[in-house]
């Protein structure tokens, strides 16, 4: 019983401390490993085998032997090399490019309300789904100096016959045509996907002003379609920059070495001249450059969207 005047005392008990639990590997490790397994063994290893490829010299059919940093040493100063950098720059540019200027005006014509939309949307889009050798071929043919149907399609304008991808002038401008016209469907779909998730409202006040055609694609559909038109440079970058099969298959590098990309004086190097430590070499300096490009691209984007701010 308490005395008077005299509050009761209150006893404040600590709380018991649960005990530790011991660290239990999480269930869905078993599902995860087999993942990780496959990365390492697809990804990783190879990877780290070519970079000790690339250090050591190594033709098919002798010892490797360790040579540290000399295979890098002989890229600046070998001739060939420096021209295949060059036309896989040339080539990746104008193979961005083209694309996304008539990619984003095909898109803005189909998302446009005529007859029969859905049925050219379908007929435009099928280059893309072709094989890339069978295009390869079809080129061919159509590039051909005397039976082609390109040269014929001139003479009807007056133009005199061109050789196409016969002449170290006129082959990669010509290379950039097939990659065009296969991936221009792509890059129409992508900004057509941003045009049909675009607002009405400013459309609507831009008619109420009386904006002209241009004025509205030019200060509220590129704007708005532009993070769309980022995500397919990039996707035609990487794919660009390392394009092989159609170019192999049309000239494979030639005539000369007018049309040898990276990746093709890879291929030579490697299974051509069986020099495996020194295609290694341009392998890793190879991938280097694709993401250099990837973050100048990015850098690009970053200034672009802080400049519209």
């Amino acid at each position: 019983m308490a005395r008077a005047g005299l509050a009761p005392s209150t006893v404040e008990l600590a709380p018991t401390e649960a005990p530790a639990a011991r660290w239990r590997p999480p269930g869905y490790w078993p599902f995860v490993v087999p993942a990780l397994v496959v990365v390492v063994g697809v990804i990783v290893f190879p990877w780290a085998f070519t970079l000790w490829m690339s250090l050591h010299e190594w033709k098919v059919g002798a010892d490797p032997a360790f040579v540290g940093l000399s295979n890098y040493a002989r890229l600046p100063t070998d001739p060939r090399f420096l021209d295949a950098v060059w036309q896989t720059l040339v080539y990746t540019a104008l193979s961005v490019v083209l694309p996304l200027i008539l990619g984003t005006l095909a898109a803005c014509v189909f998302h446009a309300r005529f007859p029969l939309r859905g049925f050219l949307r379908g007929v435009f889009i099928l280059p893309m789904m072709a094989t890339p050798v069978a295009i390869a071929l079809v080129w061919t043919m159509m590039f051909h100096p005397q039976l082609g149907v390109l040269n014929y399609l001139l003479s009807l304008i007056g133009i005199p016959p061109q050789l196409w991808v016969f002449h170290p002038a006129t082959v990669i401008p010509s290379l950039v045509l097939v990659e065009t016209w296969q991936w221009t469907p792509l890059v129409m779909l992508i900004v057509l996907g941003g045009l049909a998730a675009l607002p009405t409202e400013p459309y609507e006040s831009a008619q109420i002003d009386g904006a002209s055609l241009w004025q509205v694609f030019r200060h509220i559909t590129l704007p708005l379609v532009a993070p769309f038109l980022f995500v397919a440079a990039m996707i035609r970058m990487i794919d660009a920059v390392k394009s092989f099969d159609i170019i192999f298959a049309i000239t494979q590098g030639g005539p000369g070495t007018a049309s040898e990309t990276i990746n093709i004086y890879l291929y030579s190097v490697a299974f051509a001249y069986y020099d495996v430590g020194y295609g290694s070499a341009i392998a890793v300096v190879f991938f280097l450059l694709i993401i250099a490009l990837a973050a100048a691209l990015l850098v690009v984007r970053k200034r672009t969207q802080g400049s519209v701010e």
